[in-house]
């Protein structure tokens, strides 16, 4: 009866990865919610309310930069890799080759991403279906190949590169600028001067989106990190770890372990460094250094470990039966990934922006947001489960699937 819970569905799906999706899910909404879906609306234009709950505001924000920031997104990064996998090899076991049809399925995720990036600058899609057509491209490549690259991109090697190009052509005009030379004034995105959907829509597929490629593929790399995740998610697909997941038990908790201690170890290590300036928004003219690049790689590499504790844990915790059937409820909520990554963020354009309720929302504190981030998970959850009560897939999933295959495909249940 466990193992049937935890491997499969009549559908023939791996549960315990479904519901992995719905706890990363968790994570990705919080953060968001912490960070105001990236929108400056602030009912009083840039002045916050006081602080109504100091000391759970920074517990939250400690639990913020230490737990979920970076690491649930690495979740959903990771088993995104890893359902790659499982069509890829699910079509080879029918004898179809699906690389083709997964290309043509990219692009569709591609457009589903930039709509939603015009309610949320920040939404990954569109960067996702890029790096599952270089997935199509690496398929074939032996592992210790992919092993080898996403160690390379882990270890910020797109940043070392970038940084020695840089270096090579910097003209001495920009070297010898003066650092006193004033800089233009801050002038508010169009969204906030004229509030209006399309104006904070137009925003975000201009604006919005420079920032955003500059924090995946610039100095930050984010990008690459998630390349990596998705490279790493296909490899544990290829090895067969979820289908073994309920039989090797012991190896769990001994991964876990060691994960916990990995990451231990290299924050140890990150302290033994001066502090350096790695956050998102690293200044252009700041001086890159060999310990600020070994610094951003260690971050990197703790937080993609961090991440696998998480995992190991959950699954853990998923396989014993009183908590396992608590966890179980994420499973309906993880199926309906896509659809629910995408309302989560409608709901956070409509919260936060100032042609919607903005002016309500948008000065509330950590604690505020935070609560209201569950609240809105919560509502999810439950919408979730009676949907998949009676319909084979989520609203968007099955959009996606019948765009994948150009056929109207079976929506509601028998």
């Amino acid at each position: 009866m466990e193992q049937e819970k935890s491997l499969s569905t009549p559908l023939n799906r791996i549960t315990v990865v479904d519901a992995l999706r719905g706890f990363a899910l968790l994570g990705v909404i919080l953060i968001h919610m912490l960070q105001h879906y990236g929108i400056f609306s602030f009912a009083n234009m840039g002045v916050p309310r006081e602080a109504q709950f100091p000391v759970l505001d920074e517990a939250i924000r400690w639990l913020s930069d230490n737990v979920i920031s970076g690491r649930f997104i690495n979740i959903f990064a990771f088993l995104f890799g890893l359902s790659f996998f499982i069509q890829m090899d699910r079509a080879a076991k029918k004898g179809t080759d699906f690389r083709a049809r997964f290309i043509w399925r990219m692009a569709i995720l591609f457009i589903i991403g930039l709509i939603g990036n015009c309610f949320y600058t920040g939404d990954i899609m569109s960067i996702y279906a890029v790096f599952g057509i270089i997935l199509v491209l690496f398929y074939r490549f032996k592992s210790w190949i992919l092993i080898l690259i996403a160690t390379l991109l882990l270890l910020g090697a797109p940043r070392i590169i970038k940084t020695g190009y840089e270096n090579m052509t910097k003209t001495e005009q920009v070297q010898n600028q003066d650092a006193n030379t004033q800089r233009p004034a801050f002038r508010p995105p169009m969204n906030m001067e004229e509030p209006s959907f399309l104006n904070s829509a137009k925003n975000n597929l201009t604006r919005g989106m420079d920032m955003k490629l500059n924090y995946q593929f610039g100095m930050f790399g984010r990008g690459f990190v998630t390349l990596a995740l998705f490279i790493l998610g296909f490899i544990v697909g290829r090895i067969r770890f979820f289908e073994e997941v309920d039989t090797r038990k012991k190896r769990n908790l001994i991964l876990f372990a060691g994960f916990v201690i990995a990451v231990t170890a290299i924050n140890w290590i990150i302290d033994l460094f001066p502090p350096q300036p790695t956050g998102f928004f690293m200044r252009p003219d700041m001086e890159i250094t060999p310990t600020l690049l070994t610094v951003m790689a260690l971050k990197d590499v703790s937080s993609v470990l961090f991440s696998g504790a998480l995992i190991i844990g959950f699954i853990i915790l998923y396989q014993m039966k009183g908590i396992g059937k608590c966890l179980d409820i994420m499973t309906p909520y993880g199926r309906m990934g896509l659809t629910n990554y995408e309302m989560q963020s409608v709901i956070g354009c409509l919260i936060f922006s100032m042609w919607a309720f903005g002016s309500i929302f948008g000065d509330w504190g950590r604690t505020e947001v935070f609560a209201l981030g569950l609240v809105i998970y919560t509502m999810q959850v439950i919408i979730s489960k009676y949907w998949m009560k009676y319909f084979l897939y989520g609203p968007f999933e099955w959009l996606w699937r019948s765009a994948t295959y150009l056929k109207i495909q079976p929506f509601r249940r028998k």
